[in-house]
């Protein structure tokens, strides 16, 4: 279970290269809507998203550990196999047949072993649990351990420090750890800060199982936006989702890609599609929300060149 004290140890162990990411008002944006836009930039480090806050973390406190295997639609799995690298750990990642190829790439080249199996992220992450119970090695699933939650919840830490109060955070939710890491967090210490959490329409399956209270599935997850194309939802993480979470929403491919647009014409910021579900859904919203303060998490930037003429240069 993610426990607040140990997001306060993590935003002073976690290695500084994830850490402190900028975070501005967007001039453009905030005259546009009526609303004042917040960015936090979660892309400018080495491996182009949020993910090795926690990843670092969870190394920090499990030294013992030579080898171990997990899942990924791309970022996590650089995260992992980044700090595995500093740390001498041999890192095995499963990726769906599906996956970004850039992202595969990607974490091949930081030393990670990839496997490519089954037809979308969640059937890879059920090989890689068979697999690592096979030869009994470690799975790091991110969404079960808490570390990985706390992690993500030192951008909460440094979010709650901007001068101006901030009414919304908009969160995309995946397995849940990012968004269970940082509403802990605005609870104990922020808690005028809304959490409000953000999923593609066409993967629908945790904002389901919140409003349920229950694990929901759904057949399928057949979203452009990988990052947060969950079908089967990971128990363990509901619970928190129920404290963590003030509200939720769903956003459509086509807000998605207009996003992306958005930011990359207006804002200058190269997106991938998960990073652009915050503001689609600030711009969803922004009548709602006139004359409020809310952050949007740009949580990563890992397009490919497919990516950028397909959404971009369109």
């Amino acid at each position: 279970m993610i426990q607040v004290e140990n997001i306060a140890r993590a935003a002073h162990t976690i290695d500084p290269i994830f850490t402190r990411s900028p975070q501005y008002r967007s001039e453009g944006l905030s005259a546009r809507l009526g609303v004042n836009v917040i960015h936090k930039v979660e892309s400018t480090n080495p491996i182009g998203s949020f993910k090795g806050r926690g990843v670092d973390w969870w190394f920090s406190q499990h030294t013992n550990h030579s080898h171990v295997v997990c899942a990924s639609a791309g970022n996590f799995g650089q995260a992992v196999a980044y700090v595995g690298r500093k740390h001498g750990v041999k890192v095995e990642v499963f990726a769906s047949e599906n996956a970004n190829p850039a992202k595969v790439e990607a974490m091949r080249r930081l030393g990670a072993t990839v496997t490519q199996t089954g037809a979308d992220f969640d059937a890879a992450k059920q090989a890689a649990a068979t697999y690592a119970n096979e030869k009994g090695l470690f799975y790091l699933l991110d969404g079960l351990v808490p570390e990985i939650g706390e992690g993500a919840g030192t951008m909460m830490v440094e979010l709650a420090d901007y001068p101006t109060p901030i009414d919304k955070f908009y969160v995309p939710v995946g397995n849940g750890s990012l968004i269970n890491g940082v509403g802990a967090w605005a609870k104990a210490h922020v808690p005028h800060t809304k959490i409000i959490g953000v999923v593609a329409e066409a993967a629908p399956s945790m904002l389901m199982s919140w409003k349920e209270g229950k694990v929901v599935n759904t057949e399928s997850a057949a979203t452009i936006a990988d990052g947060i194309a969950v079908r089967l939802p990971i128990p363990e993480s509901l619970g928190p989702l129920a404290h963590a979470v003030d509200d939720m929403i769903s956003v459509s491919e086509e807000e998605i890609i207009a996003a992306m647009q958005i930011l990359f014409r207006d804002e200058k910021l190269v997106v991938e599609t998960s990073g652009a579900v915050s503001l689609a859904a600030i711009l969803k919203n922004a009548k709602q929300d006139a004359g409020c303060t809310v952050a949007n998490l740009l949580c990563g930037g890992n397009i490919d060149a497919d990516g950028l003429e397909k959404y971009l240069c369109a």
